[in-house]
């Protein structure tokens, strides 16, 4: 337990830190951001027409409200959460690779269906906005990221079981 959560946090701590350098924010974070502005908006275009992303701006080009996808927002850091408790779990690398690839599509998809919401919400009503952006959302992405994790956790523990058992029956 006590390696788990060294490596934990200082997977974390390097992640973290690598995140905020301008290099890292140039060709990865603000790149990506864009991507799932663009991800956004195509989803949003076959739901409504007047949808538009320019950037990290996702904008209804008929009233003109809009959401920008700020850091925070564009589900890197749960990424990286997730990375970190993988990482810091003994498994096998194709398991911690495995779980890093399908975990981080559950994630980006979660965030997608969040940024969707928070687009048609800040055309109702800026303060449910408001609440959904800084409290229900947070929460929510974070509890996806413990869920996908606890859901890898039991696969690979069920292939560890497996092989034990296998071997001593041998």
């Amino acid at each position: 337990m006590v390696r788990f959560l060294a490596v934990f946090f200082s997977v974390l701590l390097v992640l973290f830190l690598a995140e905020l350098t301008p290099p890292v924010q140039r060709m990865v974070v603000v790149p990506w951001t864009a991507f799932l502005a663009s991800c956004s908006a195509f989803v949003l275009h076959l739901l409504d027409s007047n949808a538009i992303s320019n950037g990290n701006v996702l904008q209804d080009i008929r009233t003109g409200s809009g959401i920008a996808i700020e850091a925070g927002c564009n589900g890197v850091e749960a990424c990286i959460m997730l990375v970190a408790a993988m990482l810091a779990y003994p498994a096998a690398l194709r398991s911690k690779i495995t779980g890093l690839f399908l975990g981080s599509l559950a994630i980006q998809a979660l965030n997608l269906v969040r940024i969707v919401s928070l687009f048609y919400l800040v055309r109702w009503s800026a303060p449910a906005f408001e609440f959904a952006h800084l409290y229900l959302w947070q929460a929510l992405i974070m509890l996806d990221v413990l869920l996908v994790w606890l859901v890898w956790l039991r696969w690979v523990t069920r292939g560890q079981f497996r092989r034990i058992t296998t071997t001593s029956a041998a």
